[in-house]
């Protein structure tokens, strides 16, 4: 769910500041590695999967940081090991469930009308 969400949401930054110097820093290093002799198709192809994985693992972060936000703020439990019994991870060293709680679902359903 993280990944996709950080996937998701990853087209939203390409203005910003940062997304450009990360890019300009990946590029540089992609093509440093490479020389001078590298098919240009290949390191453009390079370039992208070093990005996303940067972007993914950055965004990774983020999400995790604002779902402990929110179950800091009542609006979300998270449930580790097999709490709830009818998800597909039950019993997981390292899965992670979330759920909203009764105070999220009435915001949500004002929120909707």
């Amino acid at each position: 769910m993280r990944d996709w969400l950080c996937s998701a949401l990853s087209p939203l930054a390409k203005r910003d500041c940062r997304r450009l110097a990360l890019i300009e820093a990946v590029r540089s290093e992609v093509t440093s590695k490479a020389g001078e002799a590298a098919d240009p198709h290949d390191l453009e192809r390079e370039i992208d999967a070093q990005l996303q994985a940067r972007i993914t693992r950055s965004g990774r972060t983020s999400v995790s940081r604002a779902v402990s936000d929110l179950v800091k703020a009542g609006l979300l439990r998270r449930h580790y090991q097999g709490y709830r019994v009818d998800h597909p991870n039950r019993g997981a060293q390292r899965e992670a469930v979330y759920t909203i709680t009764e105070e999220a679902r009435r915001i949500l359903s004002r929120e909707g009308r």
